[in-house]
């Protein structure tokens, strides 16, 4: 049965994975995507059902719309399927308990997040503040310990990268801070400075290879928000591991 459970949390992950795409394109644009048809970003060809089975359709496709050839953004697959992992991988981690919730609503955040600021370089407001009310009510029924690290989580997390934007004079944006304050709710104040810290290294290092390979230059700026969802995910699920690691290692 667990399996069982494992395999339908992953299904639904595909599934979810194709909606949070289009939230992420569409959202920052102000379209619409509630009752709008999938379409080609290219030509505009109205996709068919047999061309939106999640996976499935880029790969009988090899990538390519149907209609006018063009290769299709390989982000479409890539959240499709990290979707699908993290779904069952909340569930592997918290089973079906109150922390469930928790998970999915984090995991759907941040995937959205990923979409929309590394196509757009932005975090809509209106994204955030949907979830907000969702993240404070399921983290109510299923408090941290100690029950206050939610309120210092969030607090931490609008200073920290509130001075950081006035050092760097603007190398984060007001998104990073909002989107670092939901997520203190969700983390706790421990595991938000580790997300914050996790973060900042995967974005050194990306960054720097991005350099080396010359895909970027050094004045080019670089959306923060898919290194926050890198670093706010390994927090969430193995901070507690790092966390004992750290202290036991170098304390």
């Amino acid at each position: 049965m667990n399996d069982v459970l494992i395999l339908l949390f992953f299904l639904l992950g595909l599934i979810f994975g194709s909606f949070f795409n289009v939230v992420g394109l569409r959202m920052p644009q102000k379209q619409p995507f509630a009752n709008e048809r999938s379409m080609c970003p290219d030509c505009g060809h109205l996709l068919a059902w047999y061309e939106l089975i999640p996976l499935l359709s880029y790969a009988v496709q090899r990538g390519k719309c149907n209609q006018c050839q063009r290769h299709i953004s390989i982000l479409y697959p890539v959240i499709e399927l990290s979707a699908a992992l993290l779904f069952a991988l909340s569930y592997i981690k918290t089973g079906l308990s109150w922390e469930l919730p928790v998970a999915l609503l984090t995991v759907t955040l941040l995937l959205i997040v990923f979409v929309s600021d590394i196509r757009y370089m932005l975090i809509p407001n209106r994204l955030l503040g949907f979830f907000l009310p969702f993240l404070v009510i399921t983290r109510v029924i299923q408090p941290l310990d100690p029950w206050w690290s939610s309120a210092v989580g969030a607090l931490m997390g609008v200073i920290i990268i509130a001075l950081i934007i006035l050092i760097s004079r603007g190398g984060m944006g007001g998104g990073d801070m909002k989107l670092f304050a939901l997520l203190g709710i969700v983390l706790g104040f421990q595991k938000t400075l580790l997300a914050l810290l996790l973060s900042s290294v995967i974005g050194a290092l990306i960054g720097g290879v991005l350099l080396g390979l010359k895909r970027i230059n050094r004045k080019q700026p670089i959306p923060f928000g898919p290194f926050i969802v890198m670093g706010s995910l390994i927090s969430y699920f193995q901070g507690d591991f790092l966390l004992a690691w750290y202290l036991h290692n170098l304390i």
